[in-house]
């Protein structure tokens, strides 16, 4: 189930059933609604809570559904159930997506958590139907039970943090572009027509993280273990984590602890070749296994390699070094084999400086 906080805040909170506390719309579009905005899955950012568009309702037939802001959205079409928002205004959206609204005392914003917590997305995948293209089953859904705070102000509170949250997060990932925007342009100034005979392993070295048992995670706790699920737009998502106790933390040797400043690389899978900066926090946070710690020779030149990684040139070296169709990987040396352009190590330190002076790097 469900549940945030600690088990001895919960002592008024009730099991519920969905049906008790949502209710789905599927009131189709009407003539005079051609000027309304338009919502499909590609507007939603899948797992950010946000959207990145809004398209135009003037080319939708009448197979679309109504919403308005007392709505939020879930993407019911398998992989799309990490696409949920809740937008502030009135418009159509695909059929593709679930139109939902409250029952009795619940919160909206409340529920929307609910719907975008990972446990509830999973429990939409494993019971969706159909074969060619399998969508979220309402049917199997509502009978779900989820245990809640009985008192609707409670439930308001909660909400307000995970909001408060949230809008934390998305000004995070907005200086983050700024600072790299500028931090990228200092970067492709530097290095014009430079002889490509280094490697990034002049700057850095990679530290593999710890292969945690699944039986070793919790949800909830105060040590996070950080997985490749949790790298994204080049920010590593610290809050939505699974946790190891504490006999367990203390039994894993501390270089598999991360800190403020720290760039994580995904070493395997779809997301391979992705990587975040950890933001400023006082959370203790583990590295999990198949994700990669960039470990810097001087100081700041860590983010001379991500710069390098996170370029074309560098992507496009990832992806023709990776082994494997079904779940690509790459090894530690392998990384550190990227070419650099050739430097000697006062540059190295030079350069280093001058981003750690920008703020850009600032951790």
């Amino acid at each position: 189930m469900w549940k945030l906080g600690r088990d001895e805040v919960m002592r008024e909170w009730k099991e519920k059933s969905l049906s008790d506390l949502a209710i789905l719309y599927n009131d189709s579009w009407k003539v005079g609604d051609e000027e309304c905005p338009y919502i499909a899955l590609e507007h939603i950012e899948e797992g950010k809570l946000r959207l990145n568009g809004i398209g135009h309702s003037d080319i939708v037939t009448s197979n679309k559904y109504r919403f308005n802001e007392k709505n939020f959205l879930f993407g019911k079409l398998r992989p799309y159930f990490r696409k949920v928002v809740k937008p502030q205004f009135s418009g159509i959206c695909s059929t593709d997506i679930w139109v939902v609204g409250t029952r009795g005392e619940t919160d909206l914003t409340f529920l929307f958590y609910l719907f975008a917590n990972q446990e509830f997305v999973d429990l939409a995948y494993s019971g969706s139907s159909g074969t060619r293209m399998p969508r979220a089953d309402w049917k199997f859904m509502k009978g779900t039970v989820w245990l809640i705070p009985s008192d609707i102000e409670e439930q308001r509170t909660i909400a307000s943090v995970l909001s408060s949250l949230d809008d934390k997060i998305d000004l995070l990932h907005r200086q983050n572009k700024t600072l790299e925007a500028m931090a990228e342009t200092l970067f492709r100034q530097w290095f014009v027509d430079c002889d490509y005979s280094c490697t990034i392993s002049d700057l850095i070295e990679i530290q593999n993280g710890y292969a945690f048992k699944s039986k070793d995670f919790k949800d909830v706790g105060v040590n996070g273990v950080i997985k490749i699920k949790n790298i994204s737009e080049n920010i590593v998502d610290i809050y939505n984590c699974d946790f190891i106790e504490e006999l367990v933390a203390n039994q894993t040797d501390s270089r598999f602890v991360i800190k403020t400043g720290d760039i994580l690389f995904a070493m395997t899978g779809a997301k391979i070749g992705k990587m975040g900066i950890v933001l400023q926090t006082e959370r203790k946070l583990w590295l999990n296994q198949r994700v990669g710690l960039l470990k810097e020779k001087y100081n700041g030149s860590r983010f001379l390699a991500y710069l390098q990684l996170k370029s074309d040139y560098g992507q496009d070296y990832i992806d023709n070094t990776a082994t494997g169709s079904a779940q690509p990987n790459i090894s530690g040396i392998g990384i550190e084999n990227c070419e650099f352009p050739k430097i000697t190590a006062n540059q190295i330190k030079e350069y280093s400086e001058k981003l750690l002076c920008l703020g850009a790097v600032k951790y």
